[in-house]
Formats: structure tokens, sequence, C-alpha cells
């Protein structure tokens, strides 16, 4: 391929197809809006699917430093009523096809992947235009602008890029998480550490859910799952977290200590995060030059896919390309009829598996994974 790819956002998307360009001989550039890798703290644990993001990591020739960020005994899970009452305990027993690693582990790996001056860190993207034949013309908020005959979108939720595809917005489902770390949990916070145990926990309830992850040096990160409205939320003041976790705490008043301390005990300000989505079925028509991956292209209900598919994505959208080096719009247009069908597929079962978490409880939620009724 003579076009070199232009690819907006360094994230697990956009770096996976870069990483697989590369691999190809295929140039690409990545213009990132953080000023730095470690700008910004990269989230928490990820599960890396056998059926979608490890094929990703097979295709960028990286299985065995893959390998290597793998955090052993993570696939453990925890099912906990509100009572804190163990209903499931599943060890991890080597043989699950999700291990877990950390997101800015697997992150930093893709970057170290590529080579020097791949990504451009600090360009934030102010504006996309078409200019015709095409080709695309991207705008950066210092002032410089870059001509491109094939820009890839994998700049997430509230993608710049997107508008030159498609007019669709995402729209908030009615569900936010409220993040908190503790740290050193098994010496200073003993109770939650047991609860939580040695990988992921959740304790489930109608639309009031605490989850934690067991991260790398006994970390808990803990997703307390709240459904309101974004004007619930706007009443909280999450700069002071004393107040922030006495409001959010108080919606688990009378359960067991050992999970409220998820969030009372936080040795950090909560961090407030709502979720939206963007249409289910969301598509366009084939624009030249131009294609979104991952969030982009497909935000979706949180159902533990979003990484695995943009990472997919990547993956197939440059092993696409190599394979019509001297045609883009051929690529694209293979890529994109496999990838609106995967999405459709992946956002109406995230809808479903959102309806069936929030309507709910610990019994039904072991039901779900084991299929035996606790309620018998």
């Amino acid at each position: 391929m003579h076009t070199p790819v232009t690819i907006i956002g360094a994230g697990l998307g956009g770096l996976t197809l870069a990483r697989v360009l590369h691999v190809h001989g295929i140039p690409a550039t990545v213009y990132e809006a953080e000023p730095s890798p470690t700008a910004r703290a990269q989230g928490g644990m990820l599960d890396i699917h056998d059926y979608n993001g490890q094929l990703a990591i097979a295709a960028a020739d990286l299985v065995d430093e893959f390998r290597g960020l793998i955090l052993p005994g993570r696939q453990a899970m925890r099912i906990l009523d509100r009572d804190g009452t163990v209903l499931l305990d599943k060890a991890d027993d080597g043989t699950g096809g999700r291990p877990e690693v950390q997101r800015g582990e697997l992150r930093q790996l893709l970057i170290d992947s590529l080579p020097p001056g791949t990504v451009r860190w600090g360009h934030k993207v102010s504006g996309v235009r078409a200019v015709g034949d095409g080709r695309n013309e991207v705008s950066f908020a210092d002032g410089s602008t870059v001509v491109t005959s094939l820009l890839v979108g994998a700049d997430g939720a509230w993608s710049r890029v997107r508008p030159l595809l498609s007019t669709a917005t995402p729209e908030y489902i009615g569900e936010s998480f409220v993040e908190t770390y503790l740290f050193d949990a098994d010496t200073r916070h003993r109770a939650a550490a047991t609860a939580v145990g040695g990988g992921a926990m959740m304790a489930p309830s109608p639309r009031r859910e605490i989850h934690a992850h067991r991260e790398r040096g006994a970390t808990l990160h803990t997703y307390v799952v709240i459904a309101e409205p974004l004007d619930w939320f706007a009443t909280i003041d999450f700069t002071d977290t004393a107040a922030a976790t006495a409001r959010i705490a108080a919606e688990f008043d009378g359960w067991a200590p050992e999970l409220t301390a998820l969030i009372t005990d936080t040795d950090t300000t909560p961090i407030w995060r709502p979720h939206y989505a963007l249409p289910t079925g969301h598509r366009w028509d084939r624009v030249p030059g131009a294609t979104l991956l991952g969030d982009a292209a497909h935000l979706a209900a949180t159902n533990g896919e979003g990484a695995n598919l943009a990472m997919l994505d990547g993956a197939e959208l440059g092993q696409a390309l190599a394979a019509h080096p001297d045609d883009i719009e051929a690529a694209l247009n293979e890529y994109e009829q496999v990838m609106f069908v995967r999405s459709t597929e992946m956002a109406t079962e995230a809808v479903e598996f959102f309806e069936d978490f929030f309507d709910g409880t610990a019994a039904s939620l072991v039901t779900m994974f084991t299929g035996q009724d606790q309620t018998r």
C-alpha cells in the first residue's frame, strides 16, 4: 500500500490497527490528544477473550508478550448477596478463555511494539472535513493540519471523526459507574479484600450493584453501579471525597460493611463515569477514504466486550488493508460489512445483558452463570 494510514486515537483499537499494519509493512501514524502515554490512568483489568481480543493479539504477533502480562488467578469470580453471603465462589483453574491483564500494561505493550514516532502525542483533533478525491483533512487544536487518503477514527465515544460518516450521537443509557480504589488491601482493608477474593466480585441488586476486581499489587478497583438519570448524579460533588462517598454509600444502607467499605474506605477521589451508547445497529454508507473502529463505531452498553471488539476491529481492518494494498475502498468495504454485523449482534446482546443485570438479584446472577436456581 502506498498511502500511509492516519489513525486518530491511541487506545487499544487504534494501536492494534497500527501494529497489524506494521507487521504487514504498511506505515501508519497515530495522533493522540493526550500529551504522553502516562498522562491519564488507563482503567483497570481487562479480560481478553479467546474469540475476539486474543485473535487480535495473534494478528499483531504479540502472543508471547501478551502472556507475560497475564495476572494468574484473576479469572476467579465470586457472587455475594448484599448481606455478604457468598453464593458463588469460582476458582481460577487456568482453563478459562478470558485471561486478565491490566489495560494500561496492554496499551504500553502495543505502544512499545511500534516504530518510534508512530504515535504523535499532544495532537487534539478540532475538526475533520472531506477535501475531495477520497482525501480528508484533520485539523488540530494547535492550528496544524494533515491531509490523508486513509483516515481511521479510533477516538472513542465522542469521536471527532464520526461526524464525517454519521450523524449519530451517543445517548445516556441510564447507568453510571462510580469508581474507587483501595490500595495494599490485604493489609489495610482486610475484610474488603476477603470479600473480593482473588479475582472479580459482584454483589448485585436491582438498580444498585457493587463490582470489584483485584488488580496487581493487592489493589482493589471497585465499580459502584447505579442506575439513575444524569440529574441525580449532578447533585453530588465528586471533588469532595468524603461527601461523595457518603452520598453513594447511603444508597447501600444495610449492606454488609465489608462491601460498603469498598466505597467508604477509598484511597482515591471517587470517579463518576456515566455510560452512553450509540443506536443499536449503527452503520453508515461508504465514505471514501474514511472509517471508524471501536467505540467510535459501535459504542454499546457495558457488557465486557468493548476493548475486545475495538482490538478485533483494528486487527481485521489492518488485515483487510494488507489484503487489498492497491484498493483502499475494497478493503474498507470488506472490513465494514463484517464489523457492522458483528457490532449489531454485540450491541443487541449488551442491551439484553444490561436489562437482565439491573432487574436481577444475586441469586438470579448465579443462575445466569451456572444454570443452577438458587431460590429452590
